[in-house]
């Protein structure tokens, strides 16, 4: 009868101990899964966040590029046409054009050249070389523009693959914690077999019945 009583204890103790451990490993599992968890949302929040504050400067980059390829007629002939027409008609060119030609005419005047052929001539060749400088200044002001938007693009893509690597290393330690809950569970549930046969051999062993 006191063996019967001391075989159920072991059982009924073995029993327990693998339940509180199984209860144990289980929560752990849950915590390490939970914090990686709340790391990877971090980490998109902060790509995100990243990908918001260098958006405005890859879309003046993406907008910077095409107006150089249509001044340099890489979109066709129509448009660079129009990138040069709409040059033409800028304040920039208009104000230079007109403080060129007063300034062309008034030293014309001086001389007495006003109506020469030699007048019109400067006239015709300051227009056109103005024109090509205009188209060169903006070529270049856009450039400035364009290789913020390449850096500004580059970084997003820094940023994405950083964020990519550091996911997957939660990932990794999220799928960890569960395969350690799963065989934490699976070696209680083992003890706890064990437990039960063990103590069932011991109160057969004691002359016990069912």
């Amino acid at each position: 009868m006191v063996a019967t009583a001391v075989g159920v204890a072991t059982v009924a103790g073995g029993v327990y101990g693998a339940s509180q451990s199984k209860k144990a490993a289980n929560k752990a599992a849950d915590a390490q899964s939970e914090a990686s968890q709340a790391g990877i949302d971090e980490q998109r929040r902060q790509f995100d966040k990243v990908q918001e504050l260098l958006s405005p400067y890859v879309k003046a980059g993406t907008g910077s590029l095409a107006a150089q390829q249509n001044l340099i007629g890489l979109n066709g002939a129509k448009a660079q046409q129009a990138a040069i027409d709409a040059l033409r008609a800028s304040p920039a060119y208009t104000s230079a054009m007109r403080s060129g030609t007063d300034t062309i005419n008034a030293n014309a005047s001086a001389t007495g050249g006003l109506r020469g052929g030699n007048t019109q001539e400067a006239l015709g060749r300051f227009g056109g070389d103005l024109l090509t400088n205009l188209v060169q200044s903006q070529f270049s002001n856009l450039g400035g523009l364009t290789n913020l938007g390449q850096n500004s693009a580059a970084q997003t893509g820094s940023a994405a693959m950083s964020s990519g690597n550091n996911i997957a290393g939660l990932l990794q330690q999220q799928g960890a914690a569960q395969a350690g809950g799963y065989i934490a569970t699976g070696n209680a549930n083992s003890q706890i077999a064990n437990s039960l046969t063990s103590g069932l051999g011991a109160f057969l062993g004691a002359g016990g019945k069912f």
